[in-house]
């Protein structure tokens, strides 16, 4: 990995340097391996005489010069990625000479080979710290600096950085500098990418010059005017309610290939995973994710960019921030004006899943280094803290938080800010002291969970109504929500809401003096709307109602919390996992919004393949795909959701019927009017087959031939992996664990390895993974041990002893504190299977 920076060394450096430029030169024509990289450094320090060091990693260093007098190279540290500079001036300039080198990690400035026309494609991808892979720096964002690049590439290329090109004729490219901006959001990518430009323009007539780029063999895939509706739909939107122009000069978003990542918000140059291309037809969900991720983006560039967090404390400000805000302007300003219910169905429920595993934490954490963020890009960062925002949102008052931020981005243009920053600004504009409000929310770990308690008198009325809130006991903070208590009843329309109450609950009970006298709902949602961040419960009257009919509730935003309280009772072992898979079967066809529906048959199937008794396990699988080839066959033709229920019912086929029909869908023997069988959902169906032994290296070669591209490459891998058999699991390990494999196909290798129908062939793997574990976590860059750490743990292997042999590999070993986190992770995941599994076999 590069240099594991510590947040006292990034102070310390923070307090004796001011950076006020980088000149790089970039030379991509010397090489596959390494490329030149010339960087001049010019930047002052509090004290004469202090000595520092500045970031590289992987390279080889042939000058270094600082303030006129040579630096012995032999000085530079490659374990650690640094090189010492002893006896600094007031004002001091640093020029280094070196060859780095190409990543195939995803990590630094990656080089890809296009496969079908053998062209070489380059990005960066720098967050967190990984700008030193690229050029000399102080890799911290605190000490911001002007940029400027010249770089030599093949003639043919494009070249793109965050600033327009002054120049680009023969390959010899000069970009304007930049303004002061942090090291981890400069970027570069280059190669003979396809490109098409537009603008944005203001009423005013000033323009903000548009760029969409990929990969020349995506071109025809590539849906531009689509991807600019939504650019133009968001800046209209920030700009009106940042009250603060887009602060860079242009806007070029590029779909690189084997991201690791959604995206990245590099200053006017945005990288997306190239997947958002869509070369298959997908629903519109996916249309959905890609329009949130856009915006999400774009937040950035004032919240993240324009002001940037001091050090990664504070990084689920800058991701629950652009969160929030991507949502809210989808709801309010692109077509997607249900985003708060896929919010509530799917951000949520990650964020819940993260805030109960053993290594959740506050919102604002505590980062002592590199190392501990890369690990904490998770849904506490994002999701709950997009959750509490919104929650901080209705506290304060909608005006007075955008008002505050408009004031928090005048003050800070251009620098470094902490927590405190935001709040004061909040402060001042809604008149609120929130010191207790982010002690609260911001400072404790952990969920709360909601639910009613009342009586009814005779007459069907409640004499009482009283809201619980309780927490666990490793995190007991009892928190302020405001809540709205819907009640639902049944009608000929549908389940409706007769009523909404709003209120405070505070500590362990809260009397709802309003509801006493009013006549019992079918249905009571505790937490209606969706205002607060908790897990909530249902009474057992509310819950039979739910049982025999969510598909009744008429609005999507009620029925997905009631979808959610379901999944988290099963995953909390409070519901059976057979009965969760029947309401899922029962009230699917009810759903009328494409992402819940794919989210509810995603997360059926990880209930059944982990949660069930391994003896209902089948049973589940045949029920759900019955279920589904009957309403695939039903579906409007040509559909979003005809073409979810067929990916779904392909995912679970498991009878010989089952798999005849998926078969029949692949060679064309049993078409569905208006689906069309196109190459991603080839692949889909062929995986089925080649899990179930029903198809094998043959048909994955022949499909391969079929699509000779680099997602054809991986769905080949992943099929190859998902073979059944002890000698295609071991061939696969091998391929992983060799550190050969560029970070895409690894990953899609993973994928078909870790099958969850195949949990008996990797018993043998439980001690291979420790085995490896701590020299992979040692020797290999941070994303790809980190995906080892995370996806070859054996949390397939649902049995006390994976927990056991877990605990016993920490408390002998001593692992970094990074990868204790991702091991307990894993293991609470195996214990909670148990638990499920072991309600459910207590229902059957």
């Amino acid at each position: 990995m590069a240099g594991n920076l510590t947040r006292d060394e990034a102070r310390e450096r923070a307090r004796l340097l001011t950076v006020e430029s980088y000149t790089v030169e970039l030379d991509l024509t010397t090489g596959e391996e390494r490329f030149g990289s010339t960087t001049v450094i010019r930047f002052g320090s509090a004290e004469a005489g202090a000595s520092t060091f500045v970031d590289l990693h992987g390279a080889v260093v042939r000058e270094a010069t600082l303030n006129g007098k040579a630096l012995d190279p032999a000085s530079y540290d490659a374990e650690k990625g640094r090189i010492p500079l002893p006896g600094l001036a007031a004002e001091n300039e640093l020029r280094v000479v070196a060859d780095c080198a190409y990543s195939r990690s995803g990590e630094g400035l990656h080089r890809f080979v296009d496969p079908v026309d053998q062209s070489v494609y380059l990005y960066t991808q720098f967050e967190t710290a990984d700008a030193h892979r690229m050029y000399t720096c102080f890799d911290q964002p605190d000490l911001k600096a002007t940029f400027q690049l010249d770089v030599t590439a093949p003639a043919d290329w494009e070249v793109i950085t965050n600033e327009a090109a002054e120049t680009g004729e023969n390959g010899e490219w000069h970009f304007l500098p930049t303004p002061e901006v942090s090291t981890y959001i400069t970027a570069l990518v280059a190669g003979p990418y396809h490109v098409v430009r537009d603008e944005y323009r203001r009423e005013d007539g000033t323009v903000i010059p548009l760029g969409v780029f990929c990969r020349a063999s995506l071109a025809e895939h590539l849906d531009a005017d689509a991807i600019v509706d939504v650019t133009r739909q968001g800046f209209a939107y920030f700009e009106e309610v940042f009250g603060r122009p887009y602060p860079f000069a242009k806007y070029d978003q590029l779909f690189v290939p084997e991201f690791n990542a959604g995206a990245m918000e590099n200053a006017g140059c945005v990288t997306f995973l190239e997947d958002y291309v869509f070369r298959s037809r997908v629903t519109d969900a996916a249309y959905e994710r890609r329009a949130e991720t856009i915006l999400h983006e774009m937040a950035h560039m004032w919240f993240g960019d324009l002001v940037t967090m001091r050090w990664w404390d504070d990084l689920w400000l800058n991701e629950s921030f652009a969160t929030y805000m991507s949502v809210l302007c989808q709801a309010e300003a692109t077509k997607w004006t249900g985003s708060w219910t896929t919010f509530a169905n799917l951000m949520k429920a990650w964020a819940y899943r993260q805030d109960q595993l053993p290594s959740t934490h506050p919102i604002s954490a505590d980062i002592p280094d590199i190392r501990a963020v890369e690990v904490n890009f998770d849904g506490i960062t994002y999701a709950k803290g997009a959750s509490v925002l919104k929650q901080l949102v209705a506290y304060v008052g909608r005006d007075n938080f955008l008002e505050g931020v408009r004031h928090y981005f005048q003050r800070h243009a251009w620098g470094n800010t902490v927590l405190a920053d935001l709040l004061g600004a909040l402060e001042e504009t809604s008149g609120r002291d929130l010191a207790a409000w982010s002690k609260e929310w911001l400072e404790t770990a952990g969920t709360n969970t909601l639910r009613p308690e009342y009586e009814v008198d005779g007459d069907g009325n409640f004499s009482s109504f009283t809201v619980l809130q309780d927490a666990k006991a490793d995190y007991p903070t009892l928190r302020s929500h405001r809540v709205a208590i819907g009640l639902y009843d049944r009608t000929a329309e549908g389940i409706v809401r007769r009523e909404r109450v709003e209120l405070d609950v505070v500590g362990a009970r809260t009397e709802v003096a309003e509801l006493v006298g009013r006549e019992r709902p079918d249905l009571v949602l505790v937490n209606d709307d969706d205002l607060t961040y908790a897990k909530i419960r249902l009474d057992e009257h509310s819950l039979k109602t739910l049982v025999d009919g969510i598909g009744d509730i008429k609005d999507g935003l009620p029925r997905a919390l009631c979808w959610s309280a379901a999944w988290d009772m099963t995953r909390d072992a409070e519901m059976a996992t057979r009965d969760y898979i029947r309401l899922v079967v029962k009230g699917i066809s009810g759903v009328t919004d494409i992402s819940v529906t794919q989210t509810l048959l995603r997360q059926a199937r990880t209930a059944v393949q982990q949660y069930a008794d391994p003896a209902w396990r089948e049973e589940g699988l045949r029920l759900m795909a019955d279920t589904l080839s009957v309403l695939a066959r039903e579906a409007e033709a040509g559909s979003d959701f005809q073409l979810a229920y067929v990916q779904a019912f392909a995912a679970s086929a498991v009878t010989e019927e089952h798999l005849a029909f998926v078969r029949g869908l692949l060679d064309g023997s049993r078409p569905l009017d208006g689906l069309t069988v196109d190459t991603e959902l080839r692949w889909a169906l062929l995986r089925r087959l080649v899990v179930t032994g029903k198809a094998g290296e043959a048909e994955i070669d022949a499909e391969h031939e079929r699509d000779r591209t680099a997602a054809g490459e991986r769905h080949a891998a992943a099929c190859k992996a998902a073979v059944p058999t002890a000698e295609a699991k071991a061939a696969a390990w091998e391929r992983i664990v060799s550190g050969k494999l560029p970070n895409a196909v690894y990953r899609a290798t993973f994928g078909g390895f870790v099958e969850p129908d195949q949990a008996d062939l990797l018993v043998p793997y439980v001690d291979a993974y420790f085995a490896e574990v701590g020299r992979i976590w040692k020797e290999w860059s941070s994303d790809m041990s980190q995906t080892f750490a995370e996806v070859a743990y054996p949390f397939l292997v649902i049995e006390q002893s994976t927990v056991d042999r877990t605990e016993s590999y920490i408390a002998e070993q001593r692992p970094p504190a990074a990868l204790v986190r991702l091991l307990s992770e894993g293991r609470d995941g195996v214990a909670r299977a148990l638990r499920a599994r072991a309600k459910d076999r207590s229902a059957g």
